[in-house]
């Protein structure tokens, strides 16, 4: 089984209140004279204290157009990827001519040269080092990542890959877009990456039994006629966020029947679960998944918080989760553990971990 060898999570660089990023908004999103009353409501709802942003808050007002919010994403990716694979092979006691693959995923800016391709050099990888960027899979990417990295190192469990996700969602933001998606996602999302080093069965740092979990086995599911629910519409401004309300709604109808099915193929039920490691997808999605799975209370606790200090950070979010589990509550040797993240698609990937 592949064993998780270390995580390092990074934030971008400028910290901002909840309440000074929503005066922003109001800013650069409201016409002149309209009623914030209903910006500022949707924005307490999000129940996010605090965010980090790629730029300063002032430069948002100014930012032009999909290029240039695209060639910060490429400027601030690169720079906040490196961080953290760094800090990820470091806990891990590797150095960067170990690594045999690197998986990059993000949803919020595009560059070819992809961004792992950047960092290669930068980072010291080998020239023979083997890349795979991933784009589109959304808040389900980190997840997704893990599951197909797990799938390589099943065929090559000699080998050390390392997973980055970085997502610097602010640079998303619309201007002049009044819109409930627009004013829902500037209320929630916020900039950041995560790093996983994890090694095959063979390798020696799995022997010796690095202090992360092992992955037991993955489960993609796609649900059908959902395509519209999540995503982005491509335009001449950028990314332009969709989020349709009945995302709670399709995790209600879903979630539990795959999650059940999921644990019994191994002889699991959901209260043998040691630890959620779940994406914090906004406060109506985490009451949705506590209510379909039926979670004890303070299952979520660690998404809750994740969610409260820094907002969804797509992808690289239930990566810091996983970071902020190994550190606060890890649970007991061999016992069970779930990871899940859900994305456009409509998509949901299950990771099955044993501590």
């Amino acid at each position: 089984m592949t064993r998780i060898a270390a995580v390092h999570g990074a934030l971008a660089p400028h910290r901002h209140t909840q309440s000074e990023i929503t005066d922003m908004v109001a800013r650069t999103c409201l016409p002149a004279g309209t009623d914030r009353r209903v910006l500022d409501r949707l924005h307490r709802s999000a129940k996010v204290k605090s965010r980090h942003m790629t730029l300063p808050i002032a430069q948002y007002e100014q930012l032009d157009g999909f290029g240039a919010a695209n060639d910060a994403f490429i400027a601030g990716a690169t720079e906040l990827g490196a961080k953290a694979v760094r800090g990820a092979l470091r806990t891990a006691g590797l150095s960067p001519a170990d690594v045999d693959l690197l998986v990059f995923t993000s949803v919020t800016g595009i560059a070819a040269p992809s961004i792992d391709a950047r960092l290669a050099g930068r980072l010291g990888l080998r020239s023979d080092v083997k890349r795979l960027p991933l784009f589109g899979l959304g808040c389900a990417g980190g997840a997704a990542g893990l599951a197909r990295v797990h799938d390589y190192l099943l065929g090559r469990p000699d080998q050390v890959a390392v997973l980055l996700s970085v997502e610097l969602c602010s640079l998303t933001f619309q201007r002049n877009d009044a819109s409930m998606a627009n004013l829902v996602a500037t209320g929630l999302f916020g900039d950041g990456a995560a790093a996983v080093v994890l090694c095959g069965a063979d390798h020696e740092s799995a022997k010796r039994g690095a202090p992360g979990p092992v992955i037991v086995d993955t489960r993609s599911r796609l649900y059908p006629d959902t395509e519209h629910v999540m995503g982005w519409d491509i335009g001449s401004s950028g990314f332009r966020v969709v989020l349709d309300p009945s995302v709670p709604d399709v995790v209600r109808r879903h979630l539990a029947s795959d999650v059940e099915a999921f644990l019994g193929e191994h002889g699991l039920k959901t209260k043998d679960v040691a630890a959620w490691v779940c994406h914090p997808g906004g406060p109506k999605v985490l009451e949705a998944v506590q209510d379909a799975l039926e979670l004890p209370e303070g299952a979520l606790d660690i998404t809750w918080r994740h969610l409260a200090n820094v907002g969804n950070l797509s992808s690289s979010s239930v990566l810091h989760v996983l970071g902020d589990t190994l550190a606060d509550r890890r649970p007991p040797p061999g016992a069970p553990g779930l990871l899940l993240a859900m994305g456009p698609g409509f998509c949901c990937e299950l990771v099955l971990l044993r501590w």
